[in-house]
């Protein structure tokens, strides 16, 4: 329940307890509107026009559960309804066209009226059958007995139509002794929805029978107070009602805010605005003619393939000012980047008694990875492009649902087509990396492309603009952020958000 629909009972709780409005001594008395209606009943009895009911059991002081004012009385549901009624428990055949709707709970819409159109349909001559028994009037309330039980709706219309089986019919007096609408909120009140827990039925489709509707307890104010009453809370509601809206726009807020959170901090981590430059650090340009060094010797020990030069970085993309000991870099500089893929799965020696951890994106956890379930052989990674992946790679996510989720390998792995992985040169640290491509993710998700299972490509990655700091300052980025983003996810887990 939210604040706001707890308001809404609160105020209909008030309004039935005589505290939203003043009890007038020229209202009268509710006894005398009892009468009233007893008096007509009488006579519409008297005139064919109702059935004479079998009288209910007086209410019991035991059953009262708060005080009324003086001038009110507790009485039945049945005292005060004209009548409360349903038609025969059977579906009768329904039409294509034409005909007259057949109203089920189904077609309640959640603002609170009735979808007549939505509704099946039966014919004219089944409608004429069932309505001699109930048929609903405008200003009359439909009552689900199964189901969403009490969930109400007045008749706001006079074309004809039948309730289900599932509901009954609460038919109201006119204006001269009841408000159809105080009525309404009554059923609409944490009274009804105690009498429906008293009177359910806890059969295999729990329900309330039409006897138990008829005997519910009922606060009854004089007609003139009961007009009062549903103006006053007209009134609140339509105050709940914008309430709500900025309610919602709270709730939307705050259910953003872990994340938003974690996406200023990365971000700020990788503008150099979470830790403080130090001239000890050196400069990363320094760092990149190492990683150069690096580079050219393992090429020359054919430990990796030498790659096509990346594209200059132009002042155009850099995307904002980092540190004046930071440099820009692309992706594909600071690391060995590959694709994973996936042996023909129809070939046991590839599969068969395999001992290589074979990982798919979905065991990806945006952490350390060293739980995977799938498999290869030795076989498999000699004679298929499927490439291992050293301890501390970094693999992130191409394809699909799980695009930009990340992963840490704390075994050697290799992994299907849909991942990308990188083992970084010496002085950058796999998990600045890791940061990195975690505040990057929002960026791939909006560029991927393809329709049924977007993608972002190897190509895309390795020439996505990094801004890299000196390596002792990438430590202390990482530590900052090791301390700060769990406080993040602790917010959504206790249900801040």
């Amino acid at each position: 329940m939210t604040i706001c629909d707890d308001l809404r009972q609160s105020v209909l709780q008030a309004a039935i307890q005589g505290k939203l409005t003043q009890q007038l001594p020229e209202d009268g008395s509710a006894a005398d509107l009892l009468a009233s209606i007893k008096a007509e009943k009488e006579q519409l009895i008297k005139e064919k026009k109702i059935k004479k009911e079998t009288p209910l059991a007086p209410i019991s002081e035991d059953e009262i559960p708060f005080d009324i004012p003086d001038n009110w009385e507790w009485c039945r549901l049945n005292d005060i309804s004209l009548m409360i009624g349903d038609i025969d428990h059977k579906m009768p055949p329904t039409v294509t066209s034409g005909g007259v709707p057949y109203v089920s709970p189904l077609n309640f819409t959640k603002d609170g009226k009735i979808d007549y159109d939505g509704a099946k349909h039966i014919s004219i001559a089944n409608y004429e059958q069932l309505s001699k028994k109930c048929a609903p009037s405008k200003n009359d309330i439909i009552f689900p007995r199964y189901g969403t039980i009490g969930v109400v709706r007045i008749v706001e219309t006079d074309q004809p139509f039948l309730a289900s089986y599932s509901c009954c019919t609460i038919k109201n007096f006119g204006f001269n002794f009841m408000s159809y609408k105080y009525v309404y909120y009554v059923l609409n009140s944490s009274l009804i929805q105690s009498e429906i827990v008293r009177y359910t039925n806890k059969t295999t489709q729990p329900n309330v029978g039409l006897q138990s509707i008829k005997q519910f307890l009922f606060p009854l104010p004089p007609l003139a107070e009961q007009h009062r009453i549903v103006a006053r809370v007209n009134e609140l509601m339509a105050k709940i009602d914008k309430l709500e809206t900025v309610e919602k726009e709270l709730v939307a807020l705050k259910k953003a805010f872990p994340g938003d959170m974690k996406a200023s901090l990365l971000q700020s981590a990788m503008q150099g605005k979470l830790t403080q430059q130090l001239p000890e650090d050196g400069s990363a340009a320094d760092l990149l003619a190492s990683i150069g060094a690096e580079k050219e010797q393992l090429i020359k020990e054919k430990k990796i393939k030498k790659q096509k030069p990346l594209e200059p970085i132009s002042e155009d993309e850099i995307p904002f000012e980092i540190p004046d000991n930071w440099e820009w870099v692309r992706l594909g500089e600071i690391g060995t980047w590959g694709a994973g893929a996936t042996p023909q799965k129809g070939e046991p020696k590839y599969y068969k008694g395999g001992t290589i951890p074979w990982l798919i994106t979905g065991e990806l956890n945006n952490g350390y990875v060293s739980k995977i379930e799938g498999k290869i052989t030795e076989y498999a990674l000699e004679h298929t492009s499927v490439k291992l992946n050293p301890v501390g790679s970094v693999l992130i996510a191409m394809y699909g649902a799980t695009i930009g989720k990340l992963g840490i390998l704390s075994v050697a792995a290799t992994t299907n087509q849909a991942c990308c992985a990188c083992y970084p040169y010496k002085g950058v640290f796999n998990r600045f990396l890791f940061y990195f491509l975690m505040a990057n993710k929002r960026m791939y998700l909006a560029s991927a492309e393809g329709g049924a299972q977007p993608n972002i490509s190897k190509e895309k990655i390795v020439n996505t603009l990094m801004p890299l700091p000196p390596i002792a300052e990438q430590h202390r980025i990482v530590e900052k952020l090791d301390k700060l983003l769990p406080l993040c996810d602790a917010l959504s887990e206790e249900g801040v958000a």
